[in-house]
């Protein structure tokens, strides 16, 4: 089943009096619980896609449905309520607020949906992280991929169905790389469904399926098959 279904999706942003097209018409559909990649160099459409299907901008064109209902057109109340409820988000940068631990950091969303954090819960995503031991220290005791992986916590925090990460390793080095592709592999096996806009072409290899974007068209697509092992 499609969880997520954007057909002939176009952009346009006005510089000046230039027309920028970032996406010239792409269909795509993600399985529920998929692992999919996106890739393509600098500028392709990668990070105005993952935007368009996460809700935090509107196309110029084309529709996006979730769960089979058209998302495109929503007012921004609704867009909030289905990005709060339905989809957690992962950047490049942690966006940590620097005076809370990382166990506060990890339980931030559930403010803003006013919700009373579960310490249960909130210990079970540290340990499944890693980071049982690093709850009470703050960001800047932590390494990069640590502090990753309290980002991808604190999307974790509202339990979405869809986690949208762009470039989430484009700050770390090799080793954290990987660890925070085998983290999104064991996401994947919970169930979750994932799209990663990365530019590392072999991490991207880890995923389910890879698809590639440039000036704004999908160019090609290459599916997977993931080893677990691996």
């Amino acid at each position: 089943m499609n969880l997520i279904e954007a057909r002939d999706l176009t952009k346009v942003y006005h510089r000046g009096s230039e027309e920028v097209h970032a996406l010239k018409g792409v269909t795509l559909s993600v399985k529920t619980g998929e692992f999919l990649s996106i890739v393509g160099p600098s500028g392709s459409g990668k990070t105005g896609l993952l935007n368009i299907l996460g809700l935090l901008d509107n196309p110029s064109g084309g529709t996006v449905k979730v769960h089979g209902s058209d998302v495109t057109h929503l007012k921004e109340k609704q867009r909030v309520v289905v990005r709060r409820d339905t989809i957690g988000f992962v950047f490049q940068q942690f966006f940590l607020i620097p005076t809370m631990t990382a166990r506060e950091n990890l339980e931030l969303p559930l403010l803003f949906s006013r919700k009373k954090p579960d310490p249960k819960k909130t210990e079970s995503i540290l340990e499944m992280l890693g980071l049982a031991h690093r709850g009470d220290h703050l960001p800047y005791q932590l390494s990069g991929g640590e502090m990753q992986r309290v980002a991808i916590g604190r999307a974790l925090m509202n339990d979405p169905q869809i986690i949208l990460a762009d470039e989430p390793t484009g700050n770390l080095d090799s080793a954290s790389s990987e660890k925070i592709y085998d983290l999104f592999r064991d996401l994947r096996d919970k169930g979750l469904t994932l799209i990663v806009v990365t530019h590392n072409s072999e991490l991207a290899k880890r995923a389910d399926r890879v698809i590639t974007i440039r000036d704004g068209i999908l160019t090609d697509e290459e599916h997977q098959v993931c080893c677990p092992c691996a």
